[in-house]
């Protein structure tokens, strides 16, 4: 559904609406087995963000925004996550998520390179050359985030496929996600896909991470030298990474006081926070007179519009202000509880080693990401799948039985 354009303004999407269906017949399948669905252990962790957020949600301003907000943060952190967890099987359909995420990187990718070279992106800079896919000027997160899916996911395969053919066609895959992530222009996903990539070289070895980083590199020269992406934009973008004290844009300058103002706000509701959605009603009240008004959309084909800046764009920070520190522990706690349990097994993965290394690769950089962006857009869908999927490698019992099985059938 995420390939389909997606209309502005917001609003439940048809991607939305799919994952309703997968927790309905996740609901429908367990019932129907009549055993129980999930360990002690998978229930607590998955279950432990339902704490957090039903406090929030008591505290939201209106009753709307209370129901607005529990259903969006159930639905990405508890429900579909649950759901995949449910009705995963075995690590070939862990493969097929996978690779659809691949695919669908692949696509918005095609799209994004299309709308950069041909000059009808979103604007930046005054000349519509941004990258967003099908997602638009209102979300230009979307194709970033879904074409770093797609290049974690396709690293882990690439370094740990069984199939030589499966690991040259993932390997393939992840250098031609690299054009439509560096015409992105987003900073925060560039931070979040280098970590997770890194991470995902080092589990590897040494060894293979030096020849992955020298193909990299070499990408990068073809890229810049050959093709001509390195634009006088593009550079002034990078280096902005190494100035954000210095010389800071008027992007880092509203960060940094969104920031603040969240830092603020916590500070005078430290347990509890200030109730779901209620970021935008009290963020004036300790913004610095640095703050603009609002983000500058245009391209893309839709007309010019000042979008609002409503939450901090750190997903930790909204935590900390709208559902204070029982927020961050239980629905951050229950992210780290899933990177702690997910790599104490990829050491005996086996087999499935593929499937280990692509999923931890996406926790991380959603984790990592997270301090640059937060919760929202049509590809929130695709955030829960991630975490659906880190769950069932972490918690599910079928996967620990698949991996000691395949420890087991190695040859010694």
């Amino acid at each position: 559904m995420l390939c389909l354009p997606v209309a502005p303004g917001g609003g439940t999407t048809p991607a939305d609406a799919v994952s309703g269906l997968v927790v309905l017949w996740a609901v429908v399948r367990t019932s129907r087995r009549a055993r129980r669905p999930l360990t002690r252990t998978a229930a607590v962790v998955l279950g432990l963000p339902v704490v957090g957020i039903a406090v929030a949600a008591s505290g939201a301003l209106t009753p709307g925004d209370a129901v607005t907000g529990l259903a969006r943060y159930l639905q990405v952190f508890v429900l579909v996550p649950v759901a995949v967890v449910l009705l995963v099987r075995d690590r070939r359909d862990v493969r097929l998520v996978l690779w659809s995420l691949v695919g669908l990187a692949l696509w918005q990718g095609a799209i994004g390179v299309y709308q950069y070279l041909t000059v009808t992106g979103a604007s930046y800079q005054g000349a519509d050359i941004r990258a967003v896919g099908t997602f638009g000027p209102s979300d230009v997160m979307g194709m970033a985030t879904v074409v770093a899916y797609g290049m974690v996911a396709a690293t882990g395969f690439a370094l740990k496929a069984r199939a030589r053919r499966q690991r040259v066609a993932a390997a393939v895959c992840a250098l031609v996600l690299l054009v439509p992530l560096t015409v992105s222009f987003s900073r925060g996903s560039w931070i979040a896909t280098a970590l997770a990539c890194g991470a995902q070289l080092l589990s590897a070895g040494a060894r293979r991470a030096a020849k992955v980083c020298a193909t990299a590199v070499a990408a990068s020269v073809v890229l810049v030298g050959g093709f001509g992406v390195g634009t006088a934009a593009l550079q002034e973008r990078l280096t902005s990474i190494t100035r954000v004290t210095d010389a800071p844009d008027q992007s880092v300058v509203d960060r940094y006081s969104l920031w603040a103002a969240a830092t603020g706000i916590w500070r005078e509701h430290p347990v509890t926070g200030v109730g779901l959605k209620a970021f935008p009603a009290y963020r004036d009240g300790h913004a610095s007179l640095a703050l603009s008004s609002g983000s500058d959309t245009d391209g893309a084909g839709q007309r010019y519009w000042r979008e609002p800046l409503l939450s901090p764009h750190n997903m930790y920070l909204l935590m900390l202000s709208e559902q204070g520190l029982l927020g961050v522990l239980t629905v951050a706690g229950s992210w780290l509880a899933l990177l702690v349990c997910g790599l104490r097994r990829l050491r005996r993965a086996g087999r499935a080693a593929d499937c280990a290394v692509a999923v931890c690769g996406l926790l991380l950089w959603q984790l990592v990401d997270y301090l640059y962006a937060d919760i929202g857009g049509p590809d929130t869908v695709l955030t829960a799948v991630v975490l659906g999927l880190a769950a069932w490698w972490a918690l599910a019992p079928d996967a620990a039985a698949t991996t000691a099985r395949a420890s087991s059938e190695a040859p010694r």
